[in-house]
Formats: C-alpha cells, sequence, structure tokens
C-alpha cells in the first residue's frame, strides 16, 4: 500500500527546537519524529511513501535517503512554496494511483492503521478521517459522525462555545485518487479548510472513524515533554530503544552509569552516554547520545539531547535541552525552560521556569535569567581568563578548537615568527598541543616542539631559544578534567591584554592567513631543553654549601610531571629528598587535595626530622613551604619570604602585587630597597618582574615568584649560605594579619560598587592601581572586581586579627549595600 507522509511543517510554536531543523526532524525518543511514523507505516504494511517537503526538505532527504534503513521506499515531492495540506499531497499525484493514506510526519500515534484502510474499503468512501477522543478539543477539528460513520458536521478549531464535540480530526486520512479531482494544481487548498467541506457539501461519500490507542499532536514545548513522559509511562505502544538493565532503565549500546550514581526509571539513556559517580538521573529524564553528566549533577524530568554536557552539582527539572549544549558545574535550569542547540550555560547560572534560549547563546557565570533571549551568540566576547585560557577538556577545550587558537595566535604573531608549545605529561595535554602544533602550522608560523614539559621550563625555552612566542598545555591543578593553555610573549611572560584581544579578534573573524604547501614549515623537535633548563636552575646557586648544608626535604609533588626534574636538582645539589604520598592518592592529585593534606606532612615533617616539607603544583607553577616546625608558609607568607630573600641579595627593588602585605614595605626599608606594586593579575606581575629583571649575579624574581624548582633551590641556597633553618629566616618577617573574603555581585553591578567607593571612598586616602584600595589608620582594605566570575574579592590588612576581619565585613556590607540600591 502507498501513504504519504506530510512533512513540510516549520514547527514554528516549538522554537527554539526547531531553530535550524523542520518539525518532522525533532528528535522523540533519540529519533527524529518521522522515524516512528515511518515505522507505524511500515507495520501496517505500507512499504512505498511519498513524503512531501516545503521547510529545509534537504535536512529530511539527507537523513532519511531511499527508505532502506527502514525497509521501505521513499519518494520525495518538494514544493517551491506552501500549498496546503491538500495542495501539498496533489503536488504527488502522478504516484497516488491507489487508495492511499495521509498521516503528519511530526505526531506521535500507535493507532491500527490498517483498520482504517479495511473501513474506508468497506463504507465505499472517497475519503475517510481518523478520528480520536481528547479533553480539550479548541486546538483541532472537531467532527460529528452519524452511527455508520458518515461525517455530518465539523469545524475547525472552534471556542467553548462552538465546542459540539470531544471526537478531532487527528490528520491522518485515508483518500482515494479522485479525491484531489476537487481543485487544480498549483492550488493552495487544505484538507480540513477546503477539500472536506467541500465534499461535505457535495454530498460525497466522506467518512470518520474513531480509532482506540494513543496520538499526540506535538504541536508545542509543553506537548513534547508531555509525549515523552507517555512514552516512559507506557502510554504509547513503541519499541523502546536499548537493553532495560533495571526496572524501566533503558540502556542503549555504549552507555555507562557509575557505580555511585542513583538512576531511577523510567528513564532512557542514549548510546555512549556516561553518568558520572554521585548523579541522580529521577524518573521520566531522556538522555540522546553521547551525554556526559557529571559528579553529583541531577536530572528530573528532562528530555535531553545529543552529546549535552551537565557538569558537576547541575541540575535540570522538567527542562529541554538541544543538542551540544553545556551546562556547567552548580547551573540550574527549571520547569518548562528550553535551551536551543550549542548553548552555553555557565557556572553557577539559573534559567528560571518556562524560559526559552534560542540556539547560540551564551549565559554568563552566576546570572539568573529570567526572560528568553532570542538574539546574541555562545562566542563570548572574552575568552581568556585570569592565566591564559583555560575549560573542560572535549567540552570547553576541543582538539577543533585548539587547531583555531593556534592558528589565531600564529597569526597574530605573523608567518616568520618561531613559536614554542609543550604540554605536561597528560594524555588530554598532549591530544590538545598536538592540535595547537598544526593550527600554528597551518599560518605559516616555525614550530619548536618542547615535547612533555611544566611551565616554567616553557617560560625559559621561550627566552633561550629566541621565540616570539610559545604556549604551554597543562592539567588544571584543581581538577583532571580542566586544561590550561598559557600563552607566552617573547620574554615567557603572559602576553599582554592588548594582544589577547587580538587573538580573540583573530578567533572570532577566522579568517586566518593559511600558508601555501610549500611555505609550510615542520616542526622542530627540541629534545635537550630539559638539561638546559635544570642548569640554569642550578647556575648561580653554591652547589658546594647547599652539598654540606646536607639538607633533607620532604617533598610532595606529581610524579609524572616532576619527578625528573626533582632527581635531577637532588642529584646535582646534593640534597635528599623523601617523597610523601597522600594516603589513597594514585596519580593525578588535585591543589584542593594537596591543601588538606598539609596538617598531615607538617606532623610528618616533624616527626621525621626533615629541614623543610614542600608541596608543589603538578606543573611547578606554586610552591608551599613548611619549616622544620612544622609552620606553614604559603600564599602571603610565602610572598614576604621570597620578598626578604631577593633583598637579602640586596637586589634594589622588589615586585610585589597589590594584595602582599605592607610588612614588605618595612623589610625594604631595613635592607635598603624597594617595594613595586603591581595588578594582581598574572601578566601585569609577571611583565613588571621582567622589566625590573636582576643582573646575572643577582637573584631572579621571575623564577622565584613562578618557579617551584627554582624557588625552592634559591631558598635552601639562602638557608646554606647565611647558615640558618627555614623557621629562622620566617622568624625574620614581621607578623602580619591579614582576611579576605568574596562577595556575589552581578556582572552589571560591578562598575558601579567601584565607582560609589571611589566617589565616596570611606577614609580619605585611597588609590586605584587595580580595583580600589582604602587605607584606614589601622590597616587598609582592598575592593577588586575578578575578571571571570560575578564576584568582588576583598583583601584587608590590620594590625590586629580583629582589625583586619572588621575591615572586611564593613566592605563586605558597603559593597551589599550598593549592589542592592536601585539609584545611582
Amino acid at each position: 500500500m502507498k501513504a504519504i507522509i506530510m512533512a513540510g511543517g516549520e514547527g514554528s510554536r516549538l522554537r527554539p527546537l526547531t531553530c535550524g531543523r523542520p518539525k518532522p526532524m525533532v528528535p522523540v525518543l533519540n529519533k527524529p519524529i518521522m522515524s516512528h511514523i515511518i515505522a507505524l507505516l511500515q507495520e501496517h504494511g505500507f512499504n512505498d511513501i511519498g513524503v512531501t517537503l516545503q521547510y529545509m526538505p534537504e535536512a529530511i532527504r539527507d537523513h532519511f535517503g531511499d527508505g532502506a534503513e527502514h525497509d521501505v521506499n521513499l519518494h520525495y515531492f518538494v514544493e517551491d512554496s506552501p500549498l496546503g495540506t491538500a495542495g501539498s499531497v496533489k503536488n504527488a499525484a502522478a504516484f497516488l494511483d491507489e487508495t492511499f493514506m495521509v498521516i503528519s510526519g511530526d505526531a506521535l500515534t500507535d493507532l491500527e492503521l490498517s483498520r482504517a484502510v479495511e473501513f474506508h474499503k468497506e463504507q465505499g468512501a472517497i475519503a475517510t478521517l481518523v478520528l480520536t477522543r481528547v479533553d480539550c478539543p479548541l486546538e483541532y477539528g472537531v467532527v460529528i459522525t452519524a452511527e455508520d460513520g458518515r461525517v455530518t458536521q465539523f469545524l475547525e478549531k472552534p471556542g467553548w462555545g462552538e465546542v459540539f464535540s470531544d471526537t478531532v480530526n487527528t490528520g491522518i486520512y485515508v483518500l482515494e485518487p479522485e479525491a484531489l479531482d476537487y481543485f487544480a494544481p498549483g492550488q493552495k487548498f487544505d484538507f480540513s479548510k477546503d477539500l472536506f467541506p467541500l465534499l461535505l457539501r457535495e454530498k460525497k461519500p466522506l467518512y470518520g472513524l474513531v480509532l482506540p490507542g494513543y496520538w499526540c499532536d506535538i504541536g508545542n514545548l509543553q506537548q513534547y515533554l508531555e509525549a515523552h513522559q507517555d512514552i516512559l509511562s507506557n502510554k504509547v505502544k513503541i519499541k523502546m530503544p536499548g537493553k532495560e538493565v533495571a526496572p524501566q532503565v533503558w540502556l542503549e549500546e555504549g552507555a555507562s552509569i557509575d557505580g555511585s550514581a542513583i538512576v531511577k526509571g523510567p528513564v532512557v539513556i542514549g548510546a555512549n552516554s556516561q553518568i558520572g559517580d554521585g548523579a541522580v538521573i529521577e524518573p521520566y529524564s531522556l538522555l540522546g547520545s553521547g551525554c556526559l553528566i557529571q559528579r553529583g549533577a541531577s536530572i528530573k524530568r528532562s528530555v535531553i539531547w545529543d552529546n549535552v554536557f551537565v557538569g558537576k552539582g547541575a541540575a535540570l527539572r522538567g527542562a529541554v535541552v538541544g543538542s551540544r549544549v553545556q551546562v556547567q558545574a552548580r547551573a540550574g535550569i527549571y520547569e518548562g525552560a528550553v535551551v536551543g542547540e550549542d548553548s552555553i550555560i555557565r557556572e553557577s547560572s539559573q534559567l528560571k521556569p518556562d524560559v526559552k534560549l534560542w540556539p547560540h547563546k551564551l549565559v554568563e557565570p552566576g546570572t539568573t535569567v529570567h526572560r528568553s533571549i532570542i538574539w546574541g551568540t555562545a562566542s563570548p566576547k572574552k575568552i581568556f581568563g585570569f592565566e591564559g585560557i583555560s575549560g573542560l577538556v572535549n567540552v570547553e577545550i576541543t582538539p577543533e578548537k585548539a587547531v583555531r587558537l593556534g592558528a589565531a595566535f600564529g597569526s597574530v604573531n605573523g608567518p616568520a615568527s618561531r613559536i614554542s608549545i609543550s604540554s605536561d605529561s597528560y594524555t588530554a595535554s598532549t591530544m590538545i598541543k598536538e592540535a595547537l602544533i598544526s593550527g600554528v602550522q597551518s599560518v605559516g608560523a616555525k614550530v619548536l616542539d618542547l615535547g612533555d614539559s611544566i611551565t616554567p621550563e616553557s617560560r625559559y625555552a621561550v627566552r633561550a631559544l629566541d621565540c616570539d612566542g610559545g604556549i604551554h598545555v597543562k592539567v588544571s591543578p584543581h581538577t583532571r578534567d580542566k586544561l590550561v593553555l598559557v600563552f607566552m610573549n617573547s620574554r615567557g611572560g603572559n602576553i599582554s591584554r592588548a594582544i589577547e584581544r587580538k587573538v580573540e579578534n583573530a578567533l572570532a573573524r577566522e579568517d586566518f592567513p593559511r600558508s601555501e604547501a610549500d611555505r609550510l614549515h615542520p616542526p622542530k623537535i627540541v629534545s635537550d631543553i630539559y638539561h638546559q633548563y635544570t642548569a640554569a636552575t642550578c647556575a648561580g646557586q653554591n652547589g658546594e654549601s647547599i652539598r654540606r648544608a646536607g639538607f633533607k626535604l620532604l617533598l610532595s609533588y606529581d610524579q609524572s610531571n616532576l619527578a625528573a626534574y626533582v632527581n635531577n636538582l637532588r642529584d646535582k645539589l646534593g640534597f635528599a629528598v623523601e617523597d610523601f604520598s597522600l594516603t589513597g592518592v594514585k596519580g593525578f592529585c588535585s591543589w584542593d587535595l594537596c591543601q588538606e593534606a598539609l596538617p598531615a606532612l607538617s606532623e610528618a615533617v616533624i616527626e621525621s626530622g626533615a629541614d623543610m616539607g614542600a608541596i608543589l603544583e603538578p606543573n611547578a607553577d606554586r610552591l608551599v613551604l613548611i619549616d622544620e616546625k612544622g609552620r606553614v608558609i604559603q600564599d602571603n607568607l610565602f610572598t614576604a619570604l621570597i620578598s626578604l630573600i631577593i633583598l637579602k641579595g640586596q637586589v634594589g627593588s622588589v615586585v610585589v602585587p597589590v594584595t602582599a602585605p605592607m610588612v614588605i614595605e618595612s623589610l625594604a626599608e631595613q635592607y635598603r630597597g624597594k617595594v613595586v606594586r603591581t595588578k594582581s593579575a598574572i601578566q601585569d606581575f609577571l611583565d613588571k618582574v621582567l622589566t625590573q629583571e636582576a643582573a646575572p649575579e643577582g637573584i631572579s624574581q621571575f623564577f622565584l615568584h613562578f618557579d617551584a624548582l627554582s624557588a625552592l633551590v634559591n631558598i635552601l641556597d639562602c638557608l646554606a649560605e647565611h647558615k640558618i633553618k627555614l623557621s629562622e629566616l620566617v622568624d625574620e618577617i614581621p607578623l602580619f594579619f591579614m582576611d579576605s573574603q568574596d562577595v556575589a555581585v552581578p556582572w552589571e553591578t560591578k562598575g558601579k560598587v567601584i565607582r560609589c567607593l571611589v566617589q565616596d571612598p570611606p577614609a580619605s586616602r585611597f588609590e586605584t592601581l587595580d580595583g580600589i584600595k582604602i587605607y584606614h589608620p589601622d590597616g587598609w582594605a582592598l575592593v577588586l572586581p575578578d575578571p571571570d566570575e560575578p564576584v568582588c574579592r576583598v583583601f584587608s590588612e590590620g594590625s590586629t586579627m580583629e582589625i583586619a576581619e572588621s575591615l572586611t565585613d564593613m566592605y563586605i556590607k558597603k559593597i551589599n549595600e550598593i549592589a542592592g540600591s536601585k539609584s545611582g
């Protein structure tokens, strides 16, 4: 038998789900709606099927092809302009040479179609309407039939005052070819508004048949969600995908659920999707293929399309989420909200109930969205953060994006430039490094491949190898599933904001000057930079005095990244190293876990009689020390210690960020030095350090501040030279008391906060080098807007801890008052 599927619908009421796809291609149960219609037709013996197309016809034709995968023959008929339901079917008249069925390609049903054909033939009808009964008939064509099924009256989409039946037209018809002879080809003509009233007036055999079963016209977003809930409630006779691995929990091929995750049926989890540890999937949820649901995320009564990322602690409630959407950590999407494809919902953002996000939208961190967003894109103007570009592996930082970033950075530096590229030893970092190399090569720049490296070695290599810039890829110290791409200038410092903007603009335009094949340069493998770097680290140190001192160190560090460097320095300088491993931790250890282990390390240092303990960040960017008495030296105290060592080395000036304690000025006065304060951003700090770089015989502030290994060696050298213990060196630093706290401030209010504090400062003396720093008689407070998050950071220092804390509290209260006021 033959059938016609009407598949020309645009589906405007289903937007944003139908932005970029015709309505029959909207997925239901992880397949286009039309797939279920084809399966139903095939089940009832309809193997020769015509498909009428009008909106985005290629999307349907490319997906279904000739129908062989569904064991049917598909024929396509495209309208150049809308012809109405009947007009579109008449467009396929040459194909329709026998009794045929007409069915919509965007409804969900399990009705007995063959029963309708039997009835049609029994009655000798020219047209038979398949009918069903609904609770609310206002959106449908209402039909009255006689006892024999002959249609006596109908009305298209009545008001309540006009309703005379709950029996409605499903849009499924059985027709004889001559039914199409009542209007001309190319004429805009509708079945329910034009053809059937005409046949009724002319008293032609027009019949209706009420069929039991399920039918849903998925006309709006609420019906779309309800259709999935009906499927999962077993109200529709439809083949469930995958395998039922637990009561009403269906897993498609390749899907996996962590042992600690909680999944309560009815639920469908698409092919190759991963449910992380502690994630919760509540009933009536459906996940498409390739989704990644991270630790602690919670999904309830939601429909998620393909390749969606749901970050740690995120919550979805009664939502529909399009393909390739990123719902980042702690974000929330609530009842009736719909997120279009390729959108990004950043950390801690919220989409309130019934909000619609059109495709390619970006919601900034911490934002609460109350109204639908139609315009704009998901391309943030600013992609550089505090330390280069960071993002989740294969979600925000993908090989494709890395290629484009490499091309953008290479084009900004120019085709004659030399760019060093390196990564740490983790697989994800290496993958992205290789993609960056391809991108830089493509614009004609010369690549120096440093292989596995660490950040300070990469910074050193840029200078030592006379490069114009460099990129180092590293795992985030906080979590292994995040990467950081550090972009460097010719001095090894972070690139300036001006260069960042040029890279961002080049990336946005994507008009990279690609080089011809014969002008491409193969990457040059640099294999000896490791030896150069470790030699440079030891240069200027009194190795013999360090060896004689016989230092014993208790170290906690990333073995895969740093073992070779630690062992090399140990052998060169003759200090003893005992590894301190965190209990139960194998491989990567986050910086947060390391911080939690500090008390245990302090205790171990005392018990072992070590001269000091230390924790090194995985890429040797940062160092925390513990003296032989178990005292922890980090953050501001570590900055003061480094400043003291620099000043003892009789270097004229010491560079510190604006957040550093005032005791450094006291130390500088004692050693006849000078303090240079900079903005807190890494590029500003690094730039100033490099500008103030010491003579070769002096101590390099660059190495001390930004190289944990060099800092460790310099500290050992200082202790050996002065024949003192680390605790004695720390005791030279006067006591200071500092406090800090973050306060949530919406992006749009940050400027107002700083403006109001500048216009009406709580004290007469203030400076605006970075944020606003206000001086009080017994201390100071700094209010600093964060560049990456919707917060302001408050730093304070006082003559006592109570004063420091009271200053912090005072400014947090003031910020909340300013941010909460509507005036100004």
